[in-house]
Parts: C-alpha cells; sequence; structure tokens
C-alpha cells in the first residue's frame, strides 16, 4: 500500500473522525474567534480594494488542502497570506484547531479530500471543481500553444504550472481585481514570469481584441479555464464570451463550472442565503442553464449554439421526478 493510499484509508477510518471532530469541538472558541476576524478583515479590505470578494473563497479552499497535505499548492499558500483582505492571525486560529486535529488524527473532512469523493453538495462546490480542472489542464496541456485563464480572480494554476516557454499563459480578470492580485503575488514573493495579464470586464469590453493585443493568436491551439465566473455574469455576456471562445482555431477547449436556474429560482434555506450573500458582496447570481431535465443535453444545446461541441461533463445534484440539478462541471470544444 503507498503512502496515499494508506492516508486515504485513514481519512476515512471512523475512530479517527471522532477523534478529530472532537478536538475540533474542544478547540471551538478559537475557531470562531479566528472566523470573526478574518470575516471582518475582508468585508473592511473588500470595499476598499475593489478586488471581487468571491474570489478569495476558491483559494481558500486550495489553502486548506495544501496545509491538509492533501493537494500541494505553494503559491496559494504564499498568497493567501499575502492579500490586503486576510489577517495571518484571523487564518491561523479559525484553521489551527483543524490542521492540529489532522496533525494527530490522520483525519481530513470530506469538504477538502483530494480528489472529492461523492456526490457534491453545493457547499462544497468550490473544493469538488478542483480536480475535474486539474485532470482538463493535465489532458490538453500537451497539445496547446495558448493557455488562457479567464476571470482567474485568485487562482494560483498559471504559478504552479511548469515553466515551460512553448505555451503561453494569460490571465484575464476584472481591472481591480487583477491589480490587487498582482501586487499581493509581489509581495507573496511569487514569480510572475511567463504569464501575461489582461484586464477586461466580461459585460462591457471585448476582452478577446484585448488579449490579442497582448499577443494571443485565435489561430494556435488554446485552452481556456473559466472557472467560478459563468454564475456572475448576464446571459449576454455569458453568450458573448463561449462565442468568442468559439471564433478561434477548431479544437481549443474551454472548461468551466455553471449553475442551473435553480439556484437562482429556488426556494431552499440555502439558496436564499447563498443570492442574499453574493448580493451583499455586490456579485449577485445572474446566470443559469436551464435546468428541464435532462439539464446535460441543455448545456449541449446552448453549446452548439455557440459553435461549441461538449465533450465532458458532470451534472451536481440529482435529476428526478422531483428535484433538478443545480449545476455541473463542463469541457467543450471548438467545432
Amino acid at each position: 500500500m503507498n503512502e496515499y493510499d494508506q492516508k486515504a484509508v485513514v481519512a476515512r477510518n471512523p475512530i479517527a473522525a471522532a477523534a478529530f471532530y472532537i478536538t475540533n469541538i474542544l478547540l471551538f472558541p478559537i475557531t470562531l474567534l479566528g472566523y470573526v476576524i478574518w470575516v471582518g478583515k475582508i468585508l473592511l479590505a473588500g470595499g476598499k480594494s475593489g478586488a471581487s470578494m468571491t474570489a478569495q473563497g476558491p483559494l481558500s479552499a486550495r489553502w486548506f488542502e495544501h496545509n491538509l497535505g492533501t493537494r500541494e499548492d505553494e503559491p496559494a499558500n504564499r498568497l493567501m497570506m499575502a492579500l490586503s483582505g486576510v489577517s495571518p492571525l484571523g487564518v491561523r486560529l479559525a484553521a489551527g484547531p483543524m490542521l492540529l486535529a489532522q496533525r494527530l488524527t490522520g483525519y481530513v473532512p470530506k469538504a477538502f479530500r483530494y480528489p472529492f469523493e461523492g456526490d457534491v453538495p453545493p457547499q462544497y462546490e468550490a473544493s469538488a471543481r478542483i480536480a475535474f480542472f486539474d485532470i482538463a489542464v493535465d489532458r490538453h496541456y500537451a497539445d496547446i500553444d495558448q493557455f488562457v485563464i479567464l476571470g482567474a480572480g485568485f487562482d494560483t494554476r498559471a504559478f504552479r504550472l511548469p515553466k515551460d516557454m512553448r505555451v503561453k499563459i494569460f490571465e484575464v480578470d476584472m481591472p481591480k481585481t487583477q491589480a490587487t492580485k498582482r501586487e499581493m503575488l509581489a509581495k507573496a514573493g511569487i514569480d510572475l514570469t511567463g504569464v501575461t495579464f489582461v484586464a477586461a470586464d466580461f459585460e462591457k469590453d471585448d476582452w478577446l481584441a484585448r488579449l490579442v493585443d497582448a499577443g494571443f493568436d485565435p489561430g494556435k491551439p488554446t485552452f481556456f479555464l473559466w472557472e467560478g465566473v459563468i454564475m456572475y455574469l448576464d446571459r449576454e455576456a455569458v453568450l458573448a464570451t463561449l462565442l468568442k471562445i468559439a471564433s478561434t482555431v477548431k479544437g481549443s477547449a474551454v472548461a468551466f463550472d455553471y449553475f442551473t436556474t435553480e439556484p437562482l429560482d429556488s426556494r431552499s434555506l440555502y439558496w436564499r442565503y447563498a443570492r442574499a450573500t453574493t448580493n451583499a458582496a455586490g456579485e449577485p447570481l445572474k446566470f443559469g442553464i436551464d435546468s428541464t431535465p435532462p439539464s446535460r443535453e441543455r448545456l449541449a444545446e446552448m453549446l452548439a449554439s455557440c459553435g461549441l461541441s461538449l465533450v465532458e461533463q458532470r451534472t451536481l445534484g440529482q435529476e428526478t421526478e422531483g428535484k433538478r440539478a443545480w449545476g455541473g462541471f463542463a469541457v467543450a470544444v471548438v467545432k
């Protein structure tokens, strides 16, 4: 049994799980204090910088996986502590009991196992999608000349990839979010060599034209990563983005996650809370794929209308007579 398999066995051990959660319960006051400090600084700094407030969630998931030893991501580890909206003390207090419990027991909570196991509940979507996109990037990277991260936020994927001068890497994001990220990357001492930053608003700017101005070649094979973005754009911007991707050379691909219309319309307590928090952050949920079962077919139809072909997809949520899927992960290619 290799080291990974040994860790996986421990991660599911009920005795280890019990010890893990008992430790966390006993130290909960420390965790609570940490989150109060952490969230308080996010709320204060988010408004000042103008950077996306929802961008920190995915970075936090990667930071936890790195520190729990399930997925190495040193750039995420360093960037997290450098962000102006993050209190290092708050993070250490909030995460400390969990990290200590993991060290003592070897148990890893489901949210931070890599790859994510089983059905994906909405609250774990940001963690579960990491492995899907890691696999998609690995599968296509050897066959592309360009890698474009759309709505990059605080993603550190570009800085984890091997330094390969053959592949040109671009990040496209909102001007204020990107400016904050570049400042914090420099503060964290992360090498930016090989990454070209392009500032654009998907709902207002022609991001592809700006990308071309920055050295992007639409005639070369490209992999576009569009993670945690589509649900925050209006329908016009979503379709326009897909059409722009489809205008690049045949065989180029895009990987993305999406919501259906269920999160936008559901009266469940969870989705009402999710909509309230994103509204409060100034980043409301705007777009969802038609949830009429099977939602995969609705997605494929939309992609086909834009000149793209669905090649891989995972539905999130059960599609039954009384339930509708709430989202999914997908990869599509230019026809």
